[in-house]
């Protein structure tokens, strides 16, 4: 599985968006290690949304789609209406 997620800091009040093969809780403790990148300026990320994926690229064109939007009001809409989230065809 392959999936499509949504970290938020509410240090930064920020949101980060990305995908991975990797199982969630492995993926997350990466970014709360220490690190460079946009995820180690805060320690407090939790996973507040996912989609899963079949293949990496679905879920790698599913991030490039939810980052093109831009829009943290669109970001936290898609969160909160997460039980509505499905994917049948992949």
């Amino acid at each position: 599985m392959c999936y499509c997620y949504i970290l938020y800091s509410k240090f930064l009040d920020k949101y980060y968006i990305g995908h991975s093969s990797e199982a969630l809780q492995e993926r997350l403790r990466k970014h709360l290690s220490n690190h460079k990148g946009f995820t180690s300026k805060a320690k407090d990320w939790d996973i507040v949304y996912f989609e899963t994926f079949k293949t990496k690229s679905q879920a790698y064109k599913r991030e490039r789609e939810i980052k093109a939007w831009k829009s943290k009001t669109k970001i936290q809409k898609l969160i909160n209406n997460s039980d509505e989230i499905e994917h049948p065809d992949l």
